[in-house]
Order: structure tokens, then sequence, then C-alpha cells
């Protein structure tokens, strides 16, 4: 499965690779999203650009990684989709529980704002 990831220091990118986000994609992107978090990142994008695919298996993954994110006050965003990928998000409603963003740029700008909103409200 090609699915790669590039850390920042706050915020990791998992870039799916992969044209279908299907049950056999799906394992690979779940293992990566567990692993990210229990190496300390709780601000995950997942960069889906290249998914034109994804099937309720793909969902579930994105479903698993958003929910580990946010039990640890973080942020999960998901990049890029094509218009099928999103429809299928819609069609399932999942819209209003996922973050979803037109381009890689606008995730990683969103994941900022939440940080220093985060941070203003930690110091209050």
């Amino acid at each position: 499965m090609n699915i790669t990831t590039e850390t920042r220091d706050r915020y990791i990118i998992v870039n799916v690779n992969e044209e279908k986000l299907n049950s056999v994609a799906a394992p690979n992107l779940k293992t990566i999203l567990v692993g990210a978090h229990g190496d300390g990142y709780s601000n995950i994008i997942v960069n889906m650009e290249n998914v034109i695919f994804a099937d309720s298996s793909g969902l579930s993954a994105l479903l698993i990684g958003n929910r580990l994110c946010k039990n640890i006050s973080g942020s999960f965003i998901i990049a890029a989709p094509q218009k099928s990928v999103y429809k299928l998000i819609e069609i399932s409603q999942l819209d209003s529980i996922l973050k979803v963003v037109g381009s890689l740029q606008e995730a990683i700008d969103l994941v900022i704002i939440e940080e220093v909103e985060r941070d203003i409200q930690g110091e209050e």
C-alpha cells in the first residue's frame, strides 16, 4: 500500500497515494493513524488528493483517526478529496463529523489556527 507520512512540528501529514481507499488499503491507513497517535501526534492531516474511490472500510479508517485526535483535543482534517469521495462523505452524513477542506494548504492553515486557539484557551 502506498501511504506515506510527512512529520512536522505540530502535525503529521498522511498522504494516501492510492486511487482506492477500500478494504485493501484501509487497514494500512488505520495502522498509520494509530501509529501517529501513539507517537504523540494530536493533529493529523490526511491528504486524499489521489483517492478517487472510497468505501465503508475507508470511511471507517478515517473515523478512527478522527476519534483518536478528538479524544486528545487535537485536529483531524481530510484535505483535497476528489468530488466522488467527498460525495460519499456527504451521503454518509459524515461531513458534519469530519473536517474536510479543499487543499493541503488549507488543512495546514486550519491545524495551525486550531493550535493557536487551543494555546490561547489554555492560557485563560
